[in-house]
């Protein structure tokens, strides 16, 4: 009877200890969804399950809780070719107060007033050239490390990748049918470009001065959209110093 006392008084702790565990496995895998979802923008159910290796049911579960705690949101997938019957799949993406947990928008209000200062006092030209100036330093050491990557504008838009995850914007670049597309997952002043859309364009020129050709940033997570994606042209062209290149929105 004492040993049964005994193991019936352990139960409780043990049971307590097994969900602390599974709580804790909980949040650790759904750091790594957030890491995920940071790092590829919009993303299905299934594709978050193949990479982490969870069951649908357990990807959902996971998806559920973070849909209740406010750290993602869920849209349909945009789908631009003929699809055949049947709902569009959703998508996953993370909320602006998940992407703030992560580290991103520091200072987003100070900048934001600053930015409106400059506005207000020297115009929409005083805010395109210190957009320009805040891009600069990340130009010269983008370049530096393009050095070696050739002039194949491709090419250069992989080394760039490489360069860009360096200074925190989880970026990747993909050949696709009409060229190249080059993906930034995280963008460190959203917010404010949100409301200053020059900071995106100044960004845009600078990638397309260090690709060496024409480029189209296509999508920005600045205007809600759950990567920042630019167009590399196949046939490329080069772009004349100086040249003003602009973001063109196609998903809208």
């Amino acid at each position: 009877m004492k040993n049964a006392a005994a193991l019936s008084g352990q139960r409780p702790a043990a049971a307590a200890v097994a969900g602390a565990s599974a709580s804790a496995a909980d949040v650790s895998t759904r750091e790594r969804v957030t890491q995920l979802l940071l790092e590829r923008g919009a993303t299905t159910a299934v594709q978050l399950g193949d990479a982490l290796g969870l069951s649908p049911a357990a990807i959902r579960r996971h998806l559920d809780a973070m849909l209740v705690d406010g750290d993602v949101v869920a849209r349909e997938q945009a789908v631009r070719a003929h699809r055949g019957r049947g709902r569009p799949a959703k998508v996953f993406l993370l909320t602006d107060a998940a992407r703030v947990r992560c580290g991103t928008h520091h200072y987003d209000n100070m900048a934001t007033a600053a930015l409106r200062w400059i506005a207000r006092t020297g115009g929409a030209e005083a805010v395109e050239a210190f957009a320009a100036e805040q891009v600069a330093a990340l130009e010269r050491r983008c370049r530096a490390a393009l050095e070696d990557a050739g002039e194949d504008p491709l090419a250069r838009a992989e080394a760039l990748a490489g360069a860009l995850t360096a200074e925190g914007y989880a970026a990747n670049a993909s050949t696709i049918a009409s060229g190249g597309q080059l993906c930034q997952h995280h963008c460190p002043v959203a917010h404010v470009a949100a409301e200053f859309p020059q900071l995106c364009e100044a960004e845009t020129s600078v990638i397309s001065r260090l690709v060496g050709t024409h480029v189209q940033r296509l999508a920005t997570i600045a205007h809600g959209d759950g990567v920042c994606t630019t167009h590399i042209p196949g046939q490329p062209g080069r772009v004349p110093s100086g040249k003003t290149v602009s973001t063109v929105r196609t998903d809208r």
